[in-house]
């Protein structure tokens, strides 16, 4: 899992919320338990993992019972050891002591006790992407000598079973992540499934990739199972009344509309979390609302850009939150100011920054009223707040501002109806715009125009923009 992507801005609880929900999970708190359950007599084989006659006595001690009480007592110790919260002390002996990291889940702080569960999370994780031991065992079977397995027999690639359930859980973390509010909504298990299998381009999947859906359908409700008690997801598993038996494909639900019988999966807080630091490891820019707090304005403006709106909105009001308002104006005015190819949208950042502060922003925004880049920001802003001795802004300004906010729409936006739509008012209220717009001393003028022409329907008013867009670069010797 590894991609230098920009993912949507995760809205993450409080850290101390979060660690008390991992040490909440079974995942986490029964390997604790067993750590502190483990003494001088206890035993390790040469994997670590405890010898078969403890497995009775590790399992009451969790409170364990019934057929999988063992297997879940030997998967809930393997995790202890992996998270650090036993440690080996002799590996012929089989000799184990408490592991230096279980003092933090009493004693340490919540990033470390969610450091921990991360690690914790990775074993689970690692064991999902393997195949029932049932299969495993007639893989071994079928190998050409002691201990060797043949994945072929079992239609196993560890490999890409791991990268599958990585693009899986990316994009649940997508749908999550770009939830505007504090939780994603419910996926169904098939449109998760569709997400990695279905190719972009493809309008209708066939019947072959309809069937891999199917498929993998049954694996990601196995794997499901396996990281709820993690703490990484909340799972309403596939209904087994849809399920054939032998092949185990689901049938045909009788009320089509409840996707829901096919199972549905959300994302944790704790697993929106846990992903995020997976992601950030795998070489993902994976934002948090609030990481920018401690930054300047310059990093604040191009920051949120790339940020939905309700996302740049919620970072913006927290990094207002730790300024005064008038310090804060000035300084988001100040990172506005330039002429590169992403000052347009800084500027729109800013002027929606802005919106967000109090009257008592007002003088700084009086103090660049003369500003060629930022004079018309700052007449509006007056006058949205009230100001009735605001003076009215030159041609020039007027102009110039135009085309910056043309500039950053496109940038914001691209090709949007919202875009056509302005370009459609500008040039209707102004019979003149494109006689006088080629003109403005903009380094945007000329993509500007470019841009008025290719969105346009009346192809006369076109043929203008294009025109005037010619002369820009011409006059700039571009």
């Amino acid at each position: 899992m590894s991609d230098s992507s920009i993912l949507p801005p995760a809205r993450l609880h409080p850290e101390a919320e979060l660690a008390r929900e991992a040490l909440s999970t079974p995942l986490l708190s029964r390997a604790a338990r067993l750590a502190r359950w483990a003494g001088p007599t206890t035993r390790v084989d040469a994997g670590g993992g405890l010898v078969d006659e403890q497995l009775p006595a590790a399992a009451e001690a969790l409170g364990l019972s019934g057929e999988e009480a063992a297997a879940d007592a030997s998967e809930a110790w393997r995790v202890a050891v992996d998270a650090g919260l036993v440690d080996v002390v002799d590996e012929e002996e089989g000799t184990v002591t408490a592991g230096a990291d279980l003092a933090l889940l009493t004693g340490g702080s919540p990033q470390d006790v969610l450091t921990v569960w991360l690690a914790a999370l990775e074993t689970v994780l690692a064991d999902a992407s393997v195949p029932d031991l049932d299969g495993l065992v007639d893989a071994i079977a079928a190998g050409d000598g002691p201990g060797e397995i043949d994945l072929s027999a079992l239609d196993w690639d560890p490999e890409a079973e791991a990268e599958f359930l990585d693009g899986v859980l990316r994009n649940l973390y997508l749908l999550t992540a770009g939830e505007e509010g504090p939780a994603g909504a419910p996926v169904p298990l098939p449109a998760l499934a569709a997400s990695v299998l279905v190719p972009d381009d493809m309008p209708e999947p066939t019947n072959d990739v309809l069937q891999q859906v199917s498929d993998a359908m049954m694996r990601l409700d196995d794997q499901f199972r396996m990281l709820e008690p993690a703490g990484l997801v909340e799972y309403r598993p596939v209904d087994e009344a849809l399920l054939v038996e032998g092949d185990q494909e689901p049938a045909e639900p009788q009320d089509e509309t409840d996707v829901s019988r096919y199972g549905v999966v959300r994302l944790t807080p704790l697993g929106l979390y846990g992903l995020r630091a997976r992601l950030l490891e795998a070489g993902f820019d994976a934002p948090a609302i609030g990481d920018l707090t401690d930054k300047g304005a310059d990093a604040l403006l191009d920051g949120t850009a790339a940020f939905p709106p309700a996302a740049a909105h919620a970072e913006t009001e927290q990094w207002l939150a730790r300024r005064e308002p008038l310090a804060a104006a000035r300084e988001l005015l100040a990172a506005a100011r330039g002429s590169d190819e992403n000052a347009p949208l800084r500027r729109l950042q800013c002027q929606q920054a802005l919106s967000l502060v109090g009257l008592s922003a007002g003088p700084a925004l009086r103090e660049v009223l003369d500003d060629a880049e930022l004079g018309g920001l700052a007449r509006v802003w007056l006058t949205e707040h009230g100001a009735t001795d605001v003076p009215p802004p030159s041609e020039a300004m007027i102009f110039w501002l135009t085309i910056d906010t043309v500039a950053a729409q496109l940038a914001a936006e691209g090709n949007s109806e919202e875009l056509r739509a302005l370009v459609e008012g500008l040039a209707r209220q102004h019979s003149g715009f494109f006689a006088t717009a080629w003109r403005v001393e903009h380094s945007a003028t000329a993509d500007v125009l470019e841009a008025m022409g290719r969105l346009h329907p009346d192809k006369k008013i076109a043929k203008e923009a294009r025109k005037a867009a010619f002369k820009a670069r011409s006059q700039h010797g571009g």
